[in-house]
């Protein structure tokens, strides 16, 4: 493999360059996504894993643990968000999109800044620069709008190994605070009306961890030799039952497999993650007992915010419809015509999708997913699968299902796919594990793949 590099300075062994405002002929040129996540609903509706906390409610019918001393009250508070996250691409321009998407009032962020994690709460040194907004230092965001950071100059490799801290600080009194329930990714908070440690080194100040992304809805890098992949879905797609900061969900694992066959000189691709755990195609909702909040909003609504105003998007990879049959209680064709709506309005946009099968779910029993592994969801769940791979709907299938459904017991994973790789144990039957990711990313077919990003045109470069 090898990585082209920007011009670059050395900072603790890290590639870094240096941080400041870019011109307004950088900000105007193309751009990709290097990471997103998609906006879920207002804390604390959503399912998480690995979550520190006291068990209270998260949403209608939802239990779970609550960040109870971060968030005494389920809002910020005059404190300070080290948001973790792992870009999929480097490059030396870059903007950073906040969100306050789900609230319900105006949300200060009166110091943001970004910097080289190093280890836990801590940044390298030398790193940390303050993002500007319309060349000022704060930035208010209206209640349900996000806003993008002036592009600011940051050069990372091409393939970056370190993730970055974004430090946010939350001037006042937050709203409902719009978030993402797993991120499979340890983040850090400061306790309440403790103020501004957006550019704190050290971690002294950070006493709270949380695997939650607040406030944060994409990073943003400028580049002319490249193009973002969008891996859409649901809980196995935002990374269920994956390892907890290995980056190891199957978009992760599909990058690692484009970067093993990337040349120089050869298009870039950015695999970005746009899965919400409980995420339909439909509208339908849970059945009684389930939290239909903690869903997020059904892909047919969300395309427009967490596809098609993606810059220089060239592929979807769609896997979504197992929360329909299994939770919703959704027919057949329920999911199938969802899916021909979902493809029609991704060509309309110039861009091709690669449809997943559905993994099996037999089995399923844990509270409010027994519907998930019954013998009469597996039927529509096979017919779905049908639809994907004899229909043509879609542009390419990636079949999901027949890498980790177990011959011996159709309907049902292998028993090497059915673990816990997040918080350790036996898996629910529904999740795939660290192997299964594997599995599914080697099922994704790269010439194919590499062919619609070369071909395809985004109506939207940047």
């Amino acid at each position: 493999m090898k990585l082209h590099h920007v011009k670059i300075a050395v900072a603790a062994g890290v590639l870094v360059g240096s941080l400041a405002a870019a011109s307004t002929g950088q900000a105007r040129s193309s751009w990709v996504d290097a990471w997103t996540t998609g906006e879920q609903a207002a804390y604390p509706a959503g399912y998480e894993v690995g979550q520190p906390g006291i068990n209270g409610p998260l949403g209608p019918n939802a239990t779970g643990p609550l960040l109870t001393f971060a968030f005494p009250e389920n809002v910020a508070n005059n404190q300070t968000l080290r948001m973790i996250i792992h870009p999929s691409i480097g490059g030396g321009v870059w903007r950073l999109k906040l969100t306050n998407v789900f609230g319900t009032r105006a949300v200060k962020f009166a110091d943001v800044r970004i910097a080289l994690q190093a280890l836990g709460a801590t940044i390298m040194p030398g790193t940390s620069r303050r993002l500007t907004f319309s060349g000022r230092g704060s930035v208010t965001v209206a209640a349900g709008h996000d806003t993008l950071s002036d592009p600011v100059r940051f050069t990372l490799p091409t393939r970056p190994t370190t993730n970055l801290a974004v430090s946010l600080y939350v001037s006042g009194t937050t709203g409902p605070m719009t978030w993402h329930a797993a991120s499979f990714t340890t983040s850090y908070i400061t306790n309440p009306g403790t103020g501004d440690h957006t550019a704190d080194r050290y971690d002294d100040a950070f006493p709270n961890s949380t695997t939650s992304w607040f406030f944060l809805a994409g990073l943003e890098v400028q580049r002319s030799d490249a193009a973002t992949v969008i891996a859409f879905g649901d809980s196995i797609t935002d990374g269920f039952y994956s390892t907890i900061n290995g980056n190891d969900r199957w978009p992760d694992q599909l990058q690692r497999r484009l970067v093993e066959r990337e040349s120089l000189g050869g298009l870039e691709l950015s695999v970005v993650n746009q899965g919400i755990a409980g995420n339909m195609i439909t509208p339908i909702g849970r059945l009684p007992g389930g939290c239909t909040p903690c869903d997020g909003p059904p892909a047919l609504d969300r395309l427009d915010r967490d596809i098609f105003s993606q810059p220089n998007v060239r592929a979807v990879v769609f896997l979504e419809g197992i929360n329909d049959l299994g939770g919703g209680g959704a027919t057949a064709d329920q999911v199938i015509a969802g899916l021909k709506g979902v493809v029609a309005r991704v060509h309309a946009h110039g861009i091709k999708i690669i449809c997943a099968t559905l993994t099996p779910s037999g089995g399923t029993n844990a509270d409010g997913l027994a519907n998930y592994g019954t013998a009469e969801t597996n039927a529509r769940r096979v017919a779905v699968n049908q639809f994907i791979r004899t229909s043509g709907t879609c542009d390419g299938v990636a079949d999901f299902s027949a890498v980790t459904e177990d011959p011996a017991n159709p309907g049902h994973l292998l028993p090497a796919y059915d673990l816990n790789s997040s918080v350790g144990g036996p898996g629910d039957h529904l999740h795939p594990d660290r192997a299964g990711f594997l599995a599914m990313a080697r099922a994704v077919n790269l010439n194919q793949l590499e062919r619609f990003a070369r071909t395809a045109r985004s109506r939207r470069a940047g």
